[in-house]
């Protein structure tokens, strides 16, 4: 029971039981059962009661609808005893034993019966709407492992991956899933990573790479050294991340919760004054069991039910929603914020690139290309450093014959060597400077990162390398330009402002800004601030938590990005997708429009009903109507957003 029950809040009946062998939160057969024979005998009463059929004269009525009384009340009625005892009398579960017991008292018992009956199929319809939202949740925490096979002296020794340390080899089997954190010590493999990013497709990891827990094998029996304890891992922060969410709530479910309590009170009395005051005014007139039934009515109406059921249903299927979406929101609170955005200022790499050098551009004077990058390549081989390795991964040349000699690393210029006929030096234009060759001096101004070539002492091209865009960057900003209350996106980089120019032209991003240290984006963040706007700011690296921090809200790249931005962040982009930054808006402004929605539908037809029945204009199966079927719509209506498509 939470919290919120034991304080008399409004909550559901606990219909449910934890299933040992599953661990899976499952109806029982009996909580279909009996709402199910108490429906029959409504129905058969009624029938029985308007065909005027013989045998159903007093007191069977009352025995035959006491009975399913019983049966369908009995659990709200001993939860209302228990919270009495404990001083609580202003909560739904009184509200309602009382509403029905004063039915019974004055003759009404099939609409005591109704009303309860229909209480408790409202809040069976509340925990399989909640299950419903609680599924893609509840995927993405099953995907932790109990058991992890260590390899100690040659031997394979089944352990729980709490007690594995770090250092350690584990092996995976295909089909298992990956316990902890570490580096492929394998040649190669194969990996299914939906659980973490969301993306069906396989992903093949090789020797040195790294791997995180969740990650399921589908290949061969594989190797992980690990390099971070259980605890520490990506997904158990995430899950953990996950689980505050789910307690962190948004300003309009708070309102509606502090509502709810002084609400309760005020409609107790208000019933009583219903039965008071009108015999003051109408003397003889008074016809006490008219106005106690109009008091019951006004009860039963009065109930809040469809609030507190449907707002936080609403915030919990959107948060759901987002997590099947792979974006985690640390609390409802940051749905509501994420609604009044209106410019996203996000880090260049890492959040719109790769993080990434790879080859751009190759450029050959007079010299064939292929050739021309296959020379480079074999030279290259010879260095560690990125761009090096970014020439000799996109020439692929596992198959070459050619071998370097007499190699020289000239530490701020660039490699020079021999390839059979071939003099060759691949740098800077300083290094061509050294040397004494010359070439387009055009190539001095250029900001990106290029590779100078010469061959036997002349130039004959260049090979230009830069951080690669995420394959959806450029759907990203789209997406963000499409949503109205969006004015302007921002890229805040360290890199050279040419390539920054570059890559926002590409992009279409309104403003961006280059040649920034991290506390300068903090500074061009607090001018934004400054200037009235709602902040969401996205990154991914150490560096970007600062301003992760101070934004409205923060978001982060979860796949690949640091620990520190996670952890600071405000959502958690797991699939590091930026396209998800409007996903994250728009499951966000569906969210809060299906909550106001639904406190619309509430307010206005129990508004509506109130008046009717303290006039006697609405009986008792008005007032089930209005409750009942008012919360049944608006958790009908929280679930959409379960199946809204987000493009």
């Amino acid at each position: 029971m939470s919290e919120d029950c034991k304080k008399g809040s409004a909550c559901a009946i606990d219909y449910t039981k934890e299933n040992p062998k599953s661990k899976k939160i499952v109806f029982i057969n009996k909580d279909y059962i009996i709402p199910i024979i108490c429906l029959l005998f409504l129905f058969f009463g009624i029938g029985f009661n308007f065909y005027d059929v013989a045998f159903f004269k007093a007191p069977v009525p009352l025995i035959w609808f006491g009975i399913s009384y019983v049966l369908i009340g009995g659990p709200v009625i001993l939860k209302a005893a228990k919270l009495i005892l404990k001083r609580d009398i202003y909560n739904e579960f009184v509200l309602m034993s009382v509403a029905t017991l004063g039915a019974f008292l004055i003759g009404s018992y099939e609409e005591g019966v109704a009303v309860m009956l229909f209480y408790v199929v409202g809040e069976l319809f509340q925990e399989a709407a909640v299950n419903k939202a609680k599924h893609s949740i509840e995927s993405l925490l099953k995907v932790q492992v109990e058991e992890v096979t260590v390899l100690e002296n040659d031997k394979a020794i089944v352990k729980h991956p709490k007690e594995v340390e770090v250092g350690q080899i584990i092996q995976v089997k295909p089909g298992e899933k990956i316990a902890l954190d570490g580096e492929l010590i394998s040649e190669n493999a194969v990996l299914n990573t939906a659980a973490l990013t969301g993306e069906s497709s396989p992903d093949t990891k090789t020797k040195g790479e790294k791997v995180l827990a969740g990650m399921i094998n589908i290949s061969k029996v594989i190797a992980i050294k690990v390099t971070s304890k259980f605890e520490d891992t990506k997904l158990s922060k995430i899950l953990k991340l996950v689980q505050e969410a789910i307690g962190r709530k948004a300003k309009t479910q708070l309102l509606v919760s502090r509502l709810a309590k002084i609400y309760t009170p005020i409609v107790f009395w208000l019933a009583i004054a219903l039965i008071i005051i009108p015999y003051f005014f109408l003397g003889d007139a008074y016809i006490f069991q008219m106005w106690f039934q109009r008091a019951l009515i006004f009860l039963v109406i009065s109930c809040p039910c469809a609030l507190v059921i449907s707002i936080p249903l609403g915030y919990f299927g959107g948060i759901g929603a987002a997590s099947h979406n792979g974006i985690l929101f640390k609390g409802s609170n940051f749905l509501d914020l994420m609604t009044k955005v209106d410019t996203v200022v996000m880090d260049k790499t890492g959040t719109l690139t790769k993080g990434v050098f790879e080859v751009q551009e190759i450029v050959a004077l007079n010299f064939d290309k292929e050739l021309l990058v296959e020379l480079t390549a074999v030279l290259e081989t010879n260095s560690t450093h990125p761009v090096a390795e970014a020439i000799v991964k996109y020439a692929k040349i596992d198959k070459t014959t050619f071998k370097a000699t007499n190699v020289e690393e000239i530490s701020g210029y660039g490699m020079k060597g021999v390839i059979e006929e071939y003099e060759i030096l691949a740098g800077n234009t300083k290094l061509l400077d050294k040397f004494k060759i010359s070439y387009d001096e055009n190539l001095k101004s250029n900001m990106e990162t290029i590779v100078i070539i010469a061959i036997n002492k002349k130039y004959v091209g260049y090979i230009t390398i830069a951080d690669t865009l995420k394959d959806d960057a450029e759907k990203a900003i789209s997406a963000l330009h499409t949503l109205k209350k969006i004015t302007e996106v921002v890229m805040l980089s360290g890199d050279k402002q040419t390539v920054v120019n570059k890559i926002a032209k590409q992009l279409g991003i309104d403003k961006a800004i280059g040649g920034l240290l991290p506390e300068d984006k903090i500074i061009e963040v607090e001018k934004l601030k400054a200037q009235g706007r709602t902040i969401a700011f996205v990154g991914d690296g150490i560096n970007d938590a600062p301003v992760i921090t101070i934004a409205d809200v923060g978001l982060a790249m979860g796949g690949l990005g640091s620990d520190a931005a996670i952890e600071t962040a405000d959502v958690v982009i797991q699939t590091d997708q930026p396209s998800k930054i409007a996903t994250a808006i728009k499951i966000s402004n569906a969210t809060t429009k299906i909550i106001w929605q639904n406190i619309g539908l509430a307010l206005g037809v129990k508004i509506l009903v109130l008046i009717l029945g303290a006039f006697g204009l609405a009986t008792l199966w008005e007032a089930v109507i209005a409750d009942v079927g008012v919360a049944l719509l608006a958790i009908l209506n929280a679930v959409r957003i379960q199946r809204m498509k987000w493009g």
